[in-house]
């Protein structure tokens, strides 16, 4: 088979090429110093069939293409516009041979040709010796022709400066070490597109392609980059020119796609649009790639404004000064060169360069033809020359042409240029692909002739920037923007949930409070907020908790502490007046020493109430509760035991006068404060030890708020600490009232009952609001308690005593005392 296959491309190349031809007056080719290639469309094979014997593809027996004939002029022009030149190659002037190129395997004989050398072809000569025919060549229009011939014209290093093969694979220039181009690459293309998509919001496209190396690389490219954008494929298909494209049609419109990517060739692109004005498919967004973008028969087909939006994607188009005049020029000689060449090429029967139909067209056909790759053509040509100006070390006035110049250098020059061309700058990357200048163009269908207005643009030097002028787009559907997606976007705050197998089809779910979904990192999840922030149902954000505790500057802060330094204040003045008057029958009637010993167990009480304001710590904690607790409980058992103490005086003395004799000689009332406080020490030791009051942030009570507080610790070991202090005020309260007809000036009963109900209300108000309210003045409310508690039994016990002593001295005097006794005496002996 590879044998025959050689024998079919050799047979044509020597019937075609080995003799003489004359070019005098032929537009495929012009005589110069230096001879440059070109391969052209100027036909197309509507269908390929398979063939049995060997044949030569005669490219003037199939379908005309007038684009590719202006393609051709443009060529001509950019020749004839550098010859003119005094600057660019002043004495050097440039020839060239172009070929019909129609097929995409069989068109091997004219790249033959350019190899050639005097009509042979030498593989086995050095390639620093080897000159091939042509110095550079361009085309041919189209990837798969392209990636066919480009290891033919690679091998030897000739610069293949392309203007109309995209496919992203010939950037590899470990496989196409020549290959130039100077329009952008597929990669380019595809992401030009993906910005359209994503401009407008769209995610179920579909994508139709031709079976070539241009669709299957721009399909590649597609499903590659469209990772991770939010944009589905919900159809693909790459399709024959004998292929069901009413089929294909009706599939897409069943699965309500509205935005359609044609990435294809020209025949294949006027299959499927005429194909979708048959079938009556309305209100579509078709994108075009650049192969069809400019396409001039399209827009004029009867029924296209129907099927909605036709957006393009090309290059930048500039304007060629000087073309037109060229192309006028040109035809005013045709009439009288065309019998002339018609013989010419009749005689010689040259391989592919016979164009029936061209010398038919008028000067306007060919200018108004689609302009789409005009500048690449025009740049492409210039490439060639800037290398070669380099190489031969041209100056204003003349080239070296003793200089060697071989394709290869010309090859190692074009990566280096940078010159301005037609206000665009013209330069190469590290892969010979040039900068990209894109625009987007709209097709304007309710007109005679086809109009595209650009509305967009995309352009990678000096910067990227992408722009869409969205007012310029009046949109088939009520002039708004086409809806495409799988499903309805989700509302702000609500999280998707996949639904089928593409990720764009979801139903949608309100993220719960304290959560949020963030679109940009993940719109399927709902994130927890940290501890530190909050957030209502159907969030997008969290917002920052505010850290509330009791602090200093507060007003009611600054009155609780007002309150314990008055308090703190009273304690140590009564206590100077104890200690000053201890010998006195109040103070002695009032426990003398255990009455000091209360005094100091209150005033350190009272201090632990300035550790509820400011920012809780381990220490305050510590401190608030367990001072309190601990040294109440002692003024508590002093309290208990001083009561108790008179009951014995008065009443059991004379009934029990062992148990009496045994309490005063053992002095039992130590003891007994003694144990309580010990039991009491123990407990709060536990308490404090096994699980003691520590500083937590509450972030579930409130919302929007921290609270700054102590955790009670455990509760086991604090109700047997509270226990123990509520058991003893109840002894006290027991003996208090059994002392209720005791002398005035010993009966406390009334006193102490007012001062441990206030105990008892305060902190039963104060359990009630912990377990019912929560809030940061809790801690107020803790701390107002046991100023309560406090005041209670001062107000209760200490200031009437202390009245006495400072305002009524004379009730402060043994006889005032012996005289009560005496007359409870005689009271009881009455009853």
């Amino acid at each position: 088979m590879f044998h025959s296959s050689i024998y079919v491309f050799l047979l044509g190349f020597s019937n075609c090429f080995f003799f003489k031809v004359s070019w005098a007056t032929s537009e495929f080719s012009l005589e110069g110093d230096y001879l440059l290639g070109g391969l052209f469309t100027l036909h197309e094979i509507d269908q390929v069939e398979p063939v049995f014997t060997p044949e030569t593809t005669e490219c003037f027996r199939h379908s005309s293409s007038k684009s590719g004939y202006q393609m051709l002029q443009v060529m001509r022009f950019a020749v004839e516009e550098i010859n003119n030149s005094t600057t660019l190659l002043p004495n050097v002037s440039l020839g060239y041979e172009i070929f019909d190129h129609c097929s995409n395997t069989k068109n091997f004989r004219s790249v033959l040709s350019f190899i050639s050398n005097n009509g042979s072809i030498k593989p086995k000569e050095k390639l620093n010796n080897y000159q091939p025919k042509v110095i550079a060549l361009t085309g041919p229009y189209g990837s798969t022709r392209t990636i066919t011939i480009a290891p033919l014209i690679t091998m030897d290093l000739i610069p293949l400066v392309n203007y109309g093969a995209s496919s992203y694979a010939l950037s590899n220039k470990l496989q196409y070490p020549s290959f130039v181009r100077t329009v952008p690459s597929n990669k380019d293309l595809i992401e030009m597109i993906i910005h359209i998509i994503r401009w407008f919001g769209w995610n179920w496209v579909a994508f139709l392609g031709s079976q070539d190396n241009y669709s299957s690389d721009g399909l590649k490219l597609f499903n590659k980059y469209i990772n991770n954008t939010g944009i589905c494929l919900a159809y693909q298909e790459g399709l024959s020119l004998n292929a069901n494209y009413s089929l294909t049609l009706k599939k897409i419109d069943m699965l309500k796609i509205n935005v359609i990517v044609v990435f294809a060739v020209p025949q294949y692109a006027i299959n499927i649009i005429k194909t979708a004005i048959v079938e009556n498919i309305r209100d579509k967004v078709w994108i075009a790639s650049e192969t069809w973008a400019m396409n001039q028969q399209l827009p004029r087909e009867p029924g296209i404004g129907k099927i909605g939006t036709v957006i393009g994607i090309t290059e930048r188009l500039l304007s060629l000064p000087g073309f037109d005049e060229f192309i006028y020029k040109e035809r005013g000689t045709t009439d009288v060169n065309y019998k002339a060449e018609s013989e010419v090429q009749g005689k010689s029967k040259t391989c592919n360069q016979v164009c029936d139909y061209c010398t038919l067209l008028t000067a306007e056909e060919i200018i108004n033809e689609n302009p789409s790759f005009s500048f690449a053509i025009y740049a492409a040509i210039y490439t060639v020359a800037h290398a070669l100006h380099k190489i031969l070390q041209c100056d204003m006035n003349e080239c070296h042409k003793n200089r060697m110049a071989k394709p290869y250098m010309l090859l190692g020059e074009m990566k280096k240029l940078d010159f301005p061309l037609n206000g665009r700058q013209v330069k190469y990357d590290d892969n010979y692909d040039p900068t990209i200048s894109y625009a987007v163009v709209l097709w304007h269908t309710d007109v005679n002739s086809p109009q595209f207005e650009m509305v967009g643009t995309y352009d990678t030097y000096p910067e990227v920037t992408f722009t869409m002028d969205n007012s310029l787009l009046p949109w088939s559907n009520n002039n708004s923007v086409p809806f495409s997606n799988c499903s309805v976007e989700c509302k702000e705050g609500f999280s998707r949930q996949p639904e089928g197998f593409h990720s764009c089809c979801f139903t949608c779910k309100k993220c719960p409070r304290n959560s949020y979904v963030d679109y940009y990192r993940d719109p399927y999840t709902c994130f927890p907020c940290a501890e530190s922030e909050w957030s209502d149902e159907g969030s997008t954000t969290c917002k920052r908790r505010s850290v509330v505790y009791l602090q200093f500057t507060e007003i009611s802060s600054i009155a609780v502490m007002v309150s314990a330094t008055c308090l703190i204040i009273l304690l140590f003045a009564i206590f100077f007046l104890f200690t000053y008057n201890y010998n006195t029958p109040v103070v002695r009637s009032a426990g003398g020493s255990m009455c000091l010993l209360m005094l100091i167990c209150l005033i350190m009480s009272s201090i632990s109430v300035f550790f509820f304001f400011g920012q809780p710590t381990s220490v305050h904690c510590l401190l608030r509760n367990a001072i309190f607790a601990f040294f109440f409980t002692v003024c508590l058992s002093c309290l208990t035991v001083r009561s108790f103490q008179i009951i014995c005086v008065f009443k059991m003395a004379a009934q029990f006068p062992k148990v009496h004799s045994l309490w005063v000689k053992h002095n039992g009332q130590w003891l007994f404060i003694a144990f309580s406080s010990a039991i009491h020490l123990i407990s709060c030791v536990i308490w404090m030890t096994a699980s003691p009051d520590k500083p937590i942030a509450d972030s579930w009570t409130f919302k929007d708020q921290i609270m700054l507080i102590c955790e009670m610790g455990n509760t086991i070991t604090f109700t047997i600490v509270v226990f123990i202090s509520w058991f003893l005020g109840f002894l006290c309260l027991l003996f208090s009232y059994m002392g209720r007809d005791l002398p005035k000036n010993y009966n406390e009963a009334k006193s102490i009952t007012f001062s441990l109900i206030l105990y008892y209300l305060s902190w039963i108000v104060y359990f009630t609001a912990y377990l019912s309210v929560k809030s940061k003045y809790i801690m107020l409310l803790n701390a107002m308690a046991q100023i309560s508690s406090i005041y209670g039994i001062l107000f209760s016990y200490f200031i009437p005593k202390s009245y006495i002593i400072i305002f009524q001295p004379q009730k402060n005097t043994a006889t005032y005392f012996q005289t009560s006794i005496q007359n409870y005496t005689q009271t009881i002996s009455r009853t």
